[in-house]
């Protein structure tokens, strides 16, 4: 009887074990996929922000060079310089933009994971409660049996 009931208790052991094996490994494969975006993500607009600053720092040096000549070529330097600083500003627009685009990108990202957590814990706490469950019924049912046998032994 003992060994029956160490062996249900093994067993019981092991299923446990390797029940909180595949959650650990499911909230694993999850954090790393979603490191893997957050990555991706990142590496996508910091690209486009260096292209953008790069373009925006060499309009900045084509403005220093031109107001260098502004001293001979007053009236003319004057329409380029213009011209360089609107395109300053078009660039400084669309950096603002493209990095409003990052923000609510990041926040969709983070409300994606915060209920993705939030499925998985709630999925992980009703696993709990069905092994709490089972291992009730399983010691219930095992008491039973012991007792079922005291009383066959005794009136036996």
């Amino acid at each position: 009887m003992r060994k029956v009931l160490q062996a249900k208790r093994k067993r019981f052991i092991t299923n446990t074990n390797a029940s909180l094996e595949v959650i650990n490994q499911k909230l694993i494969g999850s954090r790393k996929k979603h490191q893997e975006k957050r990555l991706k993500h990142y590496h996508k607009y910091s690209q486009q922000f260096t292209t953008l600053f790069q373009e925006w720092d060499a309009d900045v040096q084509k403005a220093k060079a031109q107001e260098e000549r502004l001293a001979i070529l007053f009236q003319e330097q004057r329409k380029i310089f213009q011209q360089a600083r609107l395109a300053q500003i078009q660039k400084l627009k669309k950096m603002k933009t493209l990095y409003d685009e990052f923000l609510k990108s990041m926040e969709d990202l983070e409300k994606s994971h915060e209920y993705f957590l939030t499925n998985e814990e709630s999925e992980f706490k009703q696993e709990l409660a069905s092994m709490h469950k089972k291992i009730m019924l399983d010691a219930q049912q095992q008491e039973l049996a012991v007792v079922k046998k005291s009383l066959e032994s005794l009136l036996f």
